[in-house]
């Protein structure tokens, strides 16, 4: 299904635009989280607005192997490990923009300003409420010690998520540290990594673990479907480092023929109209701040996010990747 609908958007690429400021827009977001977006930044200025789904890595391919002949102005995409990708791959173009400046923190863009997030997830600790107390609960590093002992589950080392959480904590412990931690995971698993968030969080909802780790969101889209599994939030480390965060960012493409009004879309993206339109369809948080939260993601409640740039995601991310391996975390 999701090739066909790429086939679809890549015959459409072939057709003339309806106006000459028409973009196009490159996209490892699925079309329901992103087409509102599209469709109200049409109908407030009257672009146009393209787009091709795939996954970020096949993305990222095509835009190398189109060059200067690709129609694409934007890619957006997933975790600040596959924005880093794109930027070392040559993808994307420097933007000089005080307004994104303004509007996005500083640890939650690129430093070579080639990328900017536009929307936050979360990835903490959740528990099952008739196992585990949430004073018994701290930090990720704790989840290593002895007493959670066949009462973790993670999800599979495989997804860029843990690969970022992990080069998070090489970039706070450094790599000896971070390895002693992962290994204490791996020792205490429950059973084998999940291939998603959402299994893991129902492994601990049923019992076959006390404790997990996963983004936020995955809890909130399942708490609707089942609000009365015994599954709670709890954020880590707030008496250390803080909660690790990542996000959902775009940058405009090296070789946009259209750069002006790209960038003039971007920095929409990160104003508080589109910031909720933005965050909102995913349970996500907005990344600038003078945005709320969605009230079902203010209901979790607040609480301190690490302040490390998620830059160091990407740049770690190689390194995290041979320690989970070494630490047996598959």
């Amino acid at each position: 299904m999701r090739h066909a609908l790429v086939l679809v958007c890549s015959a459409l690429l072939s057709l003339p635009a309806t106006a000459q400021d028409a973009l196009v827009v490159y996209t490892a977001r699925i079309e329901a989280l992103v087409k509102p977006l599209f469709d109200a930044y049409t109908k407030q200025t009257g672009t146009p607005i393209r787009f091709v789904t795939d996954k970020e890595g096949a993305l990222v391919e095509r835009l190398k192997a189109e060059g200067a002949n690709t129609q694409a102005d934007l890619l957006i995409t997933t975790d600040a490990g596959n924005l880093w990708q794109a930027a070392q791959e040559g993808v994307l173009r420097t933007i000089d923009s005080p307004q994104l400046e303004k509007s996005i923190p500083p640890q939650l863009r690129d430093p070579g300003k080639q990328w900017f997030g536009l929307s936050v997830r979360a990835r903490t600790l959740f528990y099952n409420t008739r196992m585990v107390k949430p004073a018994q609960l701290s930090t990720y590093e704790d989840l290593a010690d002895p007493r959670w002992r066949g009462k973790l589950c993670l999800r599979s080392s495989k997804k860029v998520y843990n690969q970022s959480l992990v080069a998070m904590l090489i970039s706070e412990h450094g790599e000896a540290h971070t390895e002693q931690i992962v290994r204490g995971w791996v020792a205490n698993l429950a059973t084998e990594p999940f291939a998603d968030d959402t299994r893991m969080l129902e492994a601990v909802a049923a019992g076959q673990c006390a404790v997990g780790i996963a983004n936020t969101y995955y809890f909130g889209r399942l708490m609707e479907k089942k609000p009365d599994l015994p599954l709670a939030i709890f954020w880590a480390n707030q008496m250390t480092g803080g909660v690790h965060v990542n996000v959902s960012g775009a940058g405009v493409t090296k070789h946009s023929k259209r750069p002006v009004a790209a960038q003039r879309f971007l920095e929409w993206l990160a104003s508080p109209q589109a910031q909720n339109l933005f965050a909102d369809s995913n349970l996500e948080y907005p990344a600038n701040a003078a945005v709320s939260a969605d009230p079902t993601v203010k209901a979790w409640g607040d609480f301190k996010a690490s302040p490390l740039d998620v830059a160091d995601a990407g740049r770690l991310q190689a390194a995290a990747v041979r320690l989970m391996d070494r630490a047996g975390y598959r």
